[in-house]
């Protein structure tokens, strides 16, 4: 399909995550924990007991609403133009983490799918909105995009209803990476299209660790909040008298794509 065919009105409703999140994996948290650690960060219970593969993770929005159905538009519907207005949302994400970042140049690398997957998709989703996120990024001239590094050797079943031992089972041993000389010592960022349990994000962060990686950084577009937490944020929208229309500038080039953009 050459055309969003999605309304102004409903992409104006995509926003970003407003209120306080965890600075480590990005769940929002509620105000009984939102007073900062002695090392300036705020984490959420769960970042209290656990020490994650990655370093940090960050999502643009929540994975629910106009941003769930933008996502599944180009993931399960082919919509492809969908991928332009999802990578500017990843586009604000990797423009926040670019001053945390200590090197020059570095790797961005999408979470690949298994090739009968991809084959059967036509695309792999976390690569064309990492693609499209790094036409727009103002910090781009620091990112490349690295699709060859990491690779899915098996294929897996789907994590809908499993436990979160079954989930770290299912995964075990599906991602290798290549050109791993390359990978020493580079802080990269791994790039996906959502952040579910987490699970898919800390298998490929401890594979890119044991290859090399000194630091492994996750970007998304989108991340599933706590039931807890989304009432919070509609609170927080509420209080600001904000709809989710005029945030860090999203929406309005998000119109503009739905009225220009061809494939």
């Amino acid at each position: 399909m050459s055309r969003l065919p999605v309304c102004p009105e409903c992409l104006g409703k995509l926003h970003p995550i407003v209120g306080r999140v965890c600075s480590i994996c990005g769940e929002r948290v509620l105000s009984s924990y939102a007073r900062l650690d002695e090392d300036g960060l705020c984490r959420c219970p769960v970042c209290r007991r656990v020490d994650h593969t990655y370093y940090r993770a960050a999502a643009y929005g929540s994975y629910d609403g106009e941003l769930r159905e933008l996502v599944h538009l180009l993931k399960y519907n082919a919509v492809r133009p969908a991928a332009a207005v999802l990578g500017r949302g990843l586009a604000e994400v990797l423009n926040d983490l670019a001053p945390s970042l200590e090197s020059t140049v570095i790797p961005v690398i999408p979470v690949p799918l298994y090739k009968s997957k991809r084959r059967q998709r036509g695309f792999n989703q976390a690569e064309l909105i990492a693609c499209e996120a790094l036409k727009v990024c103002s910090a781009g001239g620091r990112f490349r995009l690295r699709q060859d590094m990491l690779v899915r050797v098996r294929d897996t079943h789907s994590q809908i209803g499993l436990t979160s031992h079954q989930r770290r089972e299912n995964l075990r041993g599906a991602f290798a990476v290549e050109r791993a000389d390359e990978l020493n010592g580079q802080e990269v960022v791994l790039v996906d299209d959502v952040y579910t349990t987490g699970t898919t994000a800390s298998e490929c962060a401890r594979v890119l660790r044991r290859a090399g990686a000194s630091k492994v950084w996750v970007a998304t577009v989108a991340r599933t909040l706590k039931m807890a937490s989304k009432y919070e944020e509609v609170e927080g929208l509420q209080e600001q008298g904000l709809d989710g229309s005029g945030l860090r500038g999203l929406p309005t080039q998000a119109q503009e794509t739905a009225s220009a953009i061809e494939t």
